[in-house]
C-alpha cells in the first residue's frame, strides 16, 4: 500500500508538472490563435464563422478515449486525431483572405490539440488527487492503528504462550519430584524390611546357639556325676536317686 502512494505521488508530480507546461504553451497558442482570428476577421469580414459552419459538414478533428492503468488507478486520457480524407473547410476564403484562413485553421488546430491535452492531464490530476488521498489515509491507518494493534496482540499471546511453559516446566519438575520422593521411600521401606529380615535371622541364630549351649552343659553335668558315682561306689547316686530323673 506504501509504495502504491509513492508511485501514485510520483505520477502525481509528473502530471503537476505537464499541466503546468501544458497551460504556459496553451497561453502561447491562444494569443496566436486569437492574432490570428483577428486578422481573418479584418481580411473577410464577420461573416466567417457563418461560411465555416455551412461548408464543414464532417468533424476533421477527432478524439479518442482511453485509459492508462497506474499501480490499480484506471485514468482516462484522451489522444486527438486528424482525418486527412475529411477537408470540407479549403475552399472557404478563396474570395480573399484564403491564406489568413489556413494560417488560423492550422493554429486553432494546435490550440485544441492543447486544450485535449491539457483535459487529460487535468482529469488525470484530479482522480490522482482522490486516490492519493484515500491511499494515505489507508496507509496511516496500517501503520499508526492497525499495525500497534496487531503487535500488541502479538506480544500478548506470546507472553501467554511463555506463561504456560512456565507452567508446564513447573508442573513437570513438581511431577518429578514427586517421583523421586516416591522411588526413595520405596527404597527406605525396601531397606528397613531387609534390615528387619536380617534382624530376625539373627535372632534366631542366637536362640539355637543357647539351645546348643544348655544340651552340652546338661550332658557335661551328667557326665561329672556318673564319674563321681564310679568313684563314690555309687552313694552319690542314691543319695541323689529321688532329685535325678532321667
Amino acid at each position: 500500500m506504501k509504495r502504491k502512494s509513492e508511485a501514485l505521488t510520483k505520477r502525481f508530480r509528473d502530471i503537476t508538472q505537464r499541466i503546468d507546461d501544458a497551460k504556459r504553451k496553451m497561453g502561447r497558442v491562444m494569443q496566436t490563435a486569437a492574432f490570428s482570428l483577428a486578422e481573418v476577421q479584418y481580411a473577410t469580414g464577420d461573416n466567417i464563422g457563418y461560411q465555416v459552419q455551412e461548408s464543414v459538414l464532417k468533424a476533421r478533428f477527432q478524439i479518442k478515449a482511453k485509459q492508462e492503468n497506474v499501480s490499480g488507478v484506471y485514468l482516462p486520457t484522451f489522444e486527438s486525431r486528424i482525418n486527412e480524407d475529411i477537408n470540407d473547410f479549403k475552399l472557404t476564403g478563396l474570395g480573399r483572405g484564403g491564406q489568413q484562413v489556413q494560417r488560423a485553421k492550422m493554429v486553432y488546430t494546435k490550440a485544441v490539440e492543447a486544450l485535449v491535452e491539457l483535459a487529460s492531464l487535468q482529469t488525470a490530476f484530479i482522480i490522482l488527487d482522490e486516490v492519493i488521498k484515500v491511499t494515505n489515509r489507508r496507509v496511516n491507518a496500517i501503520e499508526h492503528v492497525i499495525i500497534p494493534r496487531t503487535e500488541n496482540t502479538i506480544h500478548y499471546i506470546n507472553s501467554e504462550l511463555d506463561e504456560l511453559d512456565r507452567e508446564e516446566f513447573y508442573r513437570l519438575k513438581k511431577v518429578q519430584e514427586k517421583k523421586q520422593e516416591a522411588v526413595a521411600a520405596a527404597e527406605a521401606e525396601e531397606r528397613e524390611a531387609k534390615q528387619a529380615k536380617e534382624a530376625k535371622e539373627g535372632d534366631g541364630h542366637a536362640v539355637s546357639t543357647n539351645v546348643q549351649l544348655s544340651e552340652s552343659t546338661i550332658a557335661k553335668e551328667v557326665e561329672n556325676l556318673a564319674i563321681q558315682a564310679e568313684g563314690g561306689d555309687g552313694d552319690v547316686l542314691k543319695e541323689t536317686e529321688d532329685d535325678v530323673i532321667f
